[in-house]
């Protein structure tokens, strides 16, 4: 039961991350516009890769061009269904990689007023902005190459018969949420000096918590232009959970607004 009330309170972090941005609309629409930017490149590409699911389902099963009707048929059934899942995972892994580095500055600030309202950073490390863009950089591709090693077993695991489409999305979600969970809370654990391995560490000591928050956001990317709408909470709610794990209060202390 402790484990899932963390879960629920990761879960949760989002919510608040969202009444919080919600209070400052200037500062949501700037958060919005490189998700917004971000979003129409994405959305096409999953236009594309739908407009040409047939055809990639058939070059992934090429295996089974010489067998029978139903079951060749079946095959590429269950290709297509992984292709567009594991499309599915990486586009969303990925639009938050490339958001965050859009849109560093945007975020830079919605991460620092959520701070402040809880009592702020007295050790910040200031890096200077090319540096921790750079930083950022780097750890967003680390995250990325991550993401593409996840995805290819799952995307061969998804044509197995019923597991495919039950087990695996479920295992797509956890292993998502915890990527998603690693980059969103970039910012606040570079703000205190800490770089990826640091916040894997410090993360993996609070995994309810964590996969909580990172199953609420990846399953609120999933939904169609949730990825663009989210993202400025997603950011507000990965400095709380930050702060949490970091033993930092996440009660209200101060009353600067965002």
């Amino acid at each position: 039961m402790t484990a899932f009330r963390e879960f629920a309170t990761g879960a949760g972090l989002l919510g608040r991350g969202l009444g919080l941005v919600l209070r400052s609309p200037r500062l949501l629409l700037l958060g919005l516009v490189p998700a917004l930017l971000a979003g129409i490149v994405y959305i096409v590409a999953l236009v594309l890769l739908v407009r040409f699911l047939p055809d990639l389902a058939a070059r992934v099963t090429w295996f089974a061009d010489d067998w029978s009707g139903g079951i060749r048929g079946t095959t590429r059934v269950l290709g297509g269904i992984a292709v567009l899942g594991v499309g599915l995972l990486l586009s969303v892994l990925t639009f938050t990689a490339v958001t965050l580095l859009i849109g560093d500055p945007f975020y830079e600030k919605i991460s620092e007023l959520v701070e402040d309202r809880f009592g702020g950073v007295p050790d910040a490390v200031d890096i200077g902005f090319w540096r921790a863009l750079r930083r950022s950089l780097t750890d967003s591709l680390k995250l990325v190459g991550v993401s593409i090693l996840v995805g290819i077993p799952l995307f061969l695991l998804g044509f197995l018969p019923f597991v495919g489409q039950t087990v695996i999305p479920v295992l797509a979600g956890a292993a998502g949420g915890w990527l998603l969970a690693l980059e969103l809370t970039g910012v606040p654990f570079q703000r205190r000096g800490r770089r990826l391995r640091h916040r894997r560490v410090i993360l993996a000591e609070h995994k309810p918590l964590t996969l909580g928050f990172g199953a609420a956001v990846f399953v609120t990317f999933l939904i169609p232009l949730g990825a663009i709408f989210m993202m400025p909470a997603a950011v507000a709610g990965g400095t709380l959970l930050a702060r949490r794990s970091l033993g930092k209060p996440i009660a209200i202390t101060s009353t600067p607004s965002l």
